[in-house]
């Protein structure tokens, strides 16, 4: 068997996606999602670059084809060709799991457990509005409750202290309002720098969250060496960064407990699962980093059914709530769970005839938020 096609499609829904399709001379196709969002052409133009080096190879050797996307422009690929590589390595593992005739589960060393629990995203414009929202999704099974740090002002302002403030004020409403058997999670977005990220972990640590997300900015991971040792909660760090040695220094420092592995951004399956074998050598729990498509959700969810790291999986979009035209086939869900899908592969199944009536949103970029004073801070 030979790769004989690799298609990237950038689809504009509420925002852009970038998917890739690859096909076989056998007629198998696996299909693939890069994470880098509002950087989709920048994703698809990587994917075109590596196509000469992936015709007419075996789709089965994706650990060779994994090094040689990666080492072969001599640079090492980082961020948008992690991403890139990570799109097409996942549907390798699709093509690879079909033609085997199982779900990909089997070959990353088979189920765990035979359901995921998952968290949504808690939103509301107030402390009232987060508990009434949290309160329907309990109702509904969801067991872990995630919320985050809300912009100060018209919401493109982001204040530190009074968010901070205020964030903790909202974890504490939700908390009220569903009971101490929710897990809740909050997520700081990197919005922080470490004096007040440190006082927000302190602020939160009465509510007992079983994380605290990305307090901190990515490009320094030596600065969670400090907040790790002073505060009182769980961390959970990772969805930025594209690599094992991205990886390396959070692990081998022990300065994180939940690591938020972005397949779609660590270089697909392959890569993932050796940051996830070496999570488990210290004690680092798996929350997977998926606020993208259904390819990703089905990626995460078969690292989550094969390891025992596995502590709980994000979930914005419910399978076949969204795309269902353009993937009439995606993994099954259930109360506030994934569970294991029968089907060979990823065990979904994309629609190309469909990508025509997504076309690319134009001009699509991240929001882009300011201090109080108009200087540039995260969103």
């Amino acid at each position: 068997m030979q790769i004989r096609r690799v298609t990237p499609h950038i689809i504009g829904a509420e925002r852009n996606f970038l998917f890739v399709v690859i096909e076989t001379d056998s007629g198998l196709r696996g299909v693939g999602e890069g994470g880098i969002t509002w950087r989709e052409q920048a994703m698809a133009g990587y994917i075109e670059s590596l196509t000469p080096l992936l015709l007419g190879a075996d789709p089965f050797r994706t650990e060779h084809l994994w090094q040689l996307m990666w080492r072969s422009g001599f640079f090492p690929a980082a961020q948008v060709g992690a991403a890139a590589i990570a799109a097409i390595d996942i549907a390798l593992w699709d093509i690879k799991a079909q033609a085997l005739g199982v779900p990909l589960y089997q070959l990353l060393g088979g189920l765990t457990r035979d359901r995921v629990a998952c968290y949504p995203h808690v939103r509301g414009q107030s402390a009232s509005e987060l508990a009434e929202a949290g309160q329907r999704l309990v109702a509904e099974g969801f067991r872990f409750l995630r919320t985050e740090i809300r912009g100060g002002g018209d919401g493109a302002v982001f204040n530190p202290r009074p968010a901070l403030r205020q964030g903790a004020r909202d974890l504490a409403a939700l908390r009220a309002a569903v009971g101490s058997d929710i897990e809740l999670l909050v997520d700081v977005h990197t919005r922080l720098d470490p004096a007040d990220a440190e006082l927000f972990c302190e602020l939160v640590a009465p509510t007992q969250p079983f994380f605290v997300e990305d307090p901190l900015r990515c490009e320094n991971l030596a600065s969670y060496r400090r907040l790790s040792q002073r505060v009182r909660v769980p961390l959970a760090v990772g969805e930025q960064l594209g690599s094992k040695w991205e990886f390396r220094q959070l692990i081998e420092e022990d300065l994180l407990d939940f690591a938020r592995i972005d397949i779609c951004n660590a270089g697909g399956i392959t890569e993932s699962c050796k940051i996830a074998g070496w999570c488990e050598t210290h004690g680092i729990r798996l929350a997977l980093h998926n606020p993208l498509g259904p390819v990703s959700t089905a990626a995460c969810l078969h690292l989550d059914l094969a390891s025992s790291q596995f502590a709980v999986q994000e979930l914005p979009r419910r399978p076949g709530s969204y795309l269902t035209d353009l993937f009439p086939v995606q993994v099954p869900y259930e109360a506030g769970h994934l569970l294991a899908p029968t089907q060979p592969g990823l065990g979904i199944v994309m629609d190309e005839s469909r990508v025509s009536s997504y076309p690319p949103i134009p001009a699509g970029r991240c929001p882009l938020w300011q201090r109080g004073d108009g200087a540039f801070t995260n969103w």
